[in-house]
């Protein structure tokens, strides 16, 4: 196990540095051309997912029905939509979509989202927010739900649909909206914290090197990867840990008032009658099954921040998706033989 995780890290390495050799010349060259035309940093792409779901619909209806049949189904669809468009208007939900890494970066691109739709003061229906997210940084995902609170904020009723996972910090940014649907295998929960660092002073002491870190304040650096960590620094760093634990439990408490903390804030992730039991969701269902039901009665509109980076932020997060996806790959090989149906 060991020499094959060896292997794989030594043909990491190398895919990167090739990847290095030829794309960075590339970006030098890009970024030196000088009478290069200002491009919007970004916009909003709006669709009209209404139409979309009914198009998939009626694409099957030519399928089952005769020529004729279907030529006369199309005509009194025809003459509906304009009865439609002379009535009252449908009500607008907008449907949004997260998918969320360890740092939580798409917030930014939800933050547009979230600002396009109270700038607009469009009166709409509903916010349905689809998450997918295992969770990360505590800080970047508390930014991701003070971010949907400013839609429960401003009045506007906010739904989030799990398909697959929204754990730890993906459930902390999803506790805040007016209601929860779960598919009835996705994970959520996970309310704790955790955080874990290798220490490699014994390592350096055998090859004889020394590290120097110098601090003004006495816990500016509690645990260290390459000094030597000190028992008042580690009780320091866990009760930090705990500290953050007990803001998590607090936040949840706060967003979802039916729920008994103590009982979930173990850690542990639930699925399907059991999260409706514990209050972490309200219902059970895919966020397709939830959006098609809408989707008679209301009018949905997806809606997507997009930005066009330039050439060298896509170089580094092209990397960053390569090594994340690897460390990934890791724990894969390490938990190979867990949740396996």
């Amino acid at each position: 196990m060991i020499d094959l995780l060896i292997a794989y890290g030594f043909f990491l390495l190398k895919v990167i540095t090739v990847l290095a050799v030829i794309l960075i010349p590339i970006m030098v060259i890009a970024s030196s051309t000088k009478h290069k035309k200002e491009t919007d940093k970004g916009r909003i792409i709006v669709k009209n997912l209404s139409d979309k779901l009914e198009e998939i619909g009626v694409s099957l209806k030519s399928a089952e029905m005769d020529p004729k049949a279907y030529k006369s189904f199309l005509k009194e669809r025809t003459k509906k939509k304009k009865k439609d468009i002379k009535g009252k208007p449908k009500e607008i939900i907008y449907v949004l979509d997260f998918k969320g890494d360890l740092q939580a970066s798409a917030v930014d691109k939800l933050k547009q989202e979230i600002n396009a739709i109270i700038a607009s003061e469009v009166k709409c229906k509903e916010v349905v927010l689809k998450v997918e997210s295992g969770g990360g940084s505590a800080y970047a995902y508390g930014l991701c739900a003070a971010e949907l609170k400013r839609l429960v904020d401003n009045k506007i009723k906010l739904t989030v649909c799990i398909d697959k996972m929204a754990a730890s910090g993906g459930y902390l940014m999803s506790c805040v909206a007016t209601k929860i649907v779960a598919a009835p295998w996705a994970i959520v929960g996970s309310i704790g914290v955790i955080a874990q660092l290798p220490n490699f002073h014994r390592l350096l002491k055998k090859l004889d090197i020394d590290i120097e870190m110098h601090t003004a304040g006495k816990f500016k650096r509690t645990l260290t990867t390459l000094g030597k960590n000190t028992k008042q620094g580690r009780e320091k760093f866990v009760s930090e840990l705990e500290d953050l634990h007990v803001v998590f439990k607090d936040f949840v408490k706060e967003n979802r008032p039916k729920i008994k903390v103590a009982k979930v804030s173990t850690g542990e992730v639930w699925q399907g009658d059991k999260a409706v039991k514990l209050g972490l969701i309200d219902e059970i269902g895919t966020s397709d099954d939830y959006l098609l039901k809408l989707a008679s009665k209301f009018k949905l509109l997806e809606i997507e921040y997009f930005e066009k980076k330039p050439l060298t932020a896509r170089f580094s997060t092209a990397i960053e998706a390569i090594v994340e996806k690897s460390v990934y790959k890791v724990l894969d090989i390490f938990n190979k033989d867990r949740f396996i149906t």
